[in-house]
């Protein structure tokens, strides 16, 4: 490509940025949450500075792509700027179906990755990932400015081809190849536990959830006496109207909270049919890896049902996304609303606080049983 016409492809993308600023600013005069004027001019005589200045010719659409990120990723940790490949992913019929590493991961601005869980079996763990490990590179692309949805997609694949990960673990780096595989043969379990109505492990919150807890659970609770435990660790992936079907397993509500949109409009979250468990007494187990539709379980069964949580504190990821597709084949992935519980408390960015905190929160059960039994959690 000639330099002028590099030039010229970068000065339109300029403008296209500029566009979408001013248009933010004009249809968001009322709000505080957008810069004055001033801040696109300063936007304007940055792009003029790399345009002219910088020491290299800058590829324009890749510069325009990590403008459009870092603006997505502004707005919250789920909101993100999808290339092709992955808006192709998060599109597809199979996309529950997809291989995955199996880290769990949270994310801040402008910081790596966390890798907040290990799914148990999972090519991640095989591969000695752990949780408080930090993903500083993934296939040698620096993942600093990448939102948290951008990495939940770009770890999936229908292949099980490997993705090279670099580590970085307190003052050390390596850097492992790990392969994607599927994760789950089936969406939860039960186990006997002595002094309890058992544990089910769920591992996501997917369609088929709620139907193979009546198909499988259901059976062995006849004859249980004490808590039944919801163990909600890790599970980090689902929707939200199964999070809503799996709770109506325990109680019926007109609404067990509503979905927050711009505005102040609220969609209401219902729980219609008969509870198939009604009486039984809850502890739900989190720990940093229960994310997005498990915590609505655990917050809703918590506030409705009086269920026990026991565990560590959430990251806070109870939302909706909205994907808009763009011209070229990439899409922005847009947060549009908040689940909020009936008292009014809003879990996106705080989270579910357990009423019983276990320090070291990772896999090892006996301290959740030990909290989950004591005297004054159960009834």
């Amino acid at each position: 490509m000639t330099l002028r016409l590099k030039n010229r492809w970068l000065l339109i993308a300029s403008l296209a940025v500029g566009m979408l600023a001013f248009g933010l600013y004009r249809r968001s005069q009322t709000s505080s949450r957008f810069p004055p004027p001033q801040s696109f001019r300063i936007l304007e005589t940055v792009i003029e500075h790399v345009r002219n200045d910088y020491l290299e010719e800058v590829d324009p659409r890749r510069t325009m792509e990590g403008a459009y990120q870092g603006l997505a990723a502004a707005l919250d940790p789920l909101s993100s700027y999808l290339d092709k490949a992955a808006v192709a992913k998060y599109a597809s019929p199979r996309r529950t179906a997809l291989n995955d590493v199996g880290a769990v991961v949270t994310k801040r601005p402008s910081a790596f990755p966390l890798v907040a869980g290990v799914v148990e079996g999972s090519p991640a763990e095989k591969a000695g990932i752990q949780p408080g490990d930090y993903l500083s590179a993934l296939d040698g692309r620096s993942t600093v400015g990448w939102t948290l949805s951008e990495i939940r997609w770009y770890l999936k694949d229908e292949a099980r081809a490997p993705v090279k990960i670099r580590l970085i673990r307190e003052n050390d780096t390596r850097e492992v190849a790990v392969e994607r595989a599927p994760l789950y043969a089936r969406p939860l379990s039960w186990t006997a536990e002595k002094g309890t109505a058992g544990i089910v492990k769920v591992n996501h919150l997917h369609p088929g959830a709620a139907a193979e807890f009546k198909n499988t659970v259901l059976p062995r609770l006849a004859a249980s006496a004490g808590p039944l435990i919801l163990d909600l660790r890790d599970c980090h992936e689902g929707e939200a109207a199964e999070a809503a079907a799996f709770i109506n397993l325990f109680l019926q509500a007109a609404a067990i909270g509503a979905f927050e949109k711009k505005g102040g409009f609220r969609e209401a979250v219902a729980c219609p049919e008969t509870p198939v468990a009604p009486d039984l007494f809850l502890v739900v187990w989190t720990n940093a890896a229960t994310l997005g539709p498990a915590e609505l379980v655990a917050g809703a069964l918590r506030e409705l049902r009086e269920a026990k949580v026991v565990g560590v504190p959430t990251f806070g990821l109870v939302a909706k996304q909205d994907l808009f597709k763009l011209d070229e084949g990439d899409a922005l992935l847009l947060t549009t609303s908040a689940f909020v519980l009936p008292s009014g408390e809003k879990l996106l960015g705080k989270g579910v606080t357990p009423d019983e905190v276990v320090e070291a929160g990772g896999r090892e059960a006996k301290p959740y049983l030990e909290k989950s039994l004591r005297s004054g959690t159960a009834r």
